[in-house]
């Protein structure tokens, strides 16, 4: 393999890491732990950074295309593990629940060994991923349901 088919079969891992990382962050606590127990159940892991909770800049954009400004401070919770093979995985969740993170760098871990990849996205990540998509429809909805729309009926001139 050239050095740049390398690259591009590299840059595809960590997209898909992303992916996956991003799905397991953005679930809810319940939903995970109901979809993964039985996966993560007899996983031995070293704890590299137990669970731990902090806070994060949260940056937005004027208008979504302008000046970036600081927006406020988000609570997250964080945790590293390595398995017993030195597979080191990492999770984080919005808020303060403990074991979402747990349970998210153990599954992070479990997903980047080969023989258990498919099974793990089939069982917890799509599962995760759909019920997030629908959480995003429904608030996208109750968000349309309040949005004002400022037009002009008449202009004055146009009244002759």
């Amino acid at each position: 393999m050239n050095s740049n088919t390398e690259m591009q079969a590299e840059s595809a891992a960590i997209a898909q890491r992303a992916d996956w990382l991003g799905v397991l962050s953005r679930s809810i606590g319940s939903e995970l732990e109901a979809l993964a127990t039985d996966v993560v159940n007899g996983v031995n892991f070293e704890w590299l950074r137990t669970p731990s909770v902090g806070l994060v800049m949260v940056r937005g954009r004027a208008g979504g295309t302008g000046n970036v400004f600081n927006l406020g401070e988000l609570t997250v919770t964080r945790a590293s593990v390595k398995l017993e093979d030195g597979t080191v995985g990492h999770g984080y969740g919005q808020g303060r629940d403990k074991r979402h993170a747990e349970l998210a760098a153990i599954v992070d871990a479990l997903l980047q060994q080969p023989d258990r990849h498919d099974e793990i996205v089939t069982k917890v990540v799509e599962p995760l991923r759909q019920s997030g998509e629908v959480r995003r429809i429904e608030e996208s909805r109750k968000a349309a349901s309040t949005k004002v729309d400022f037009f002009t009926i008449a202009r004055g001139e146009d009244l002759a």
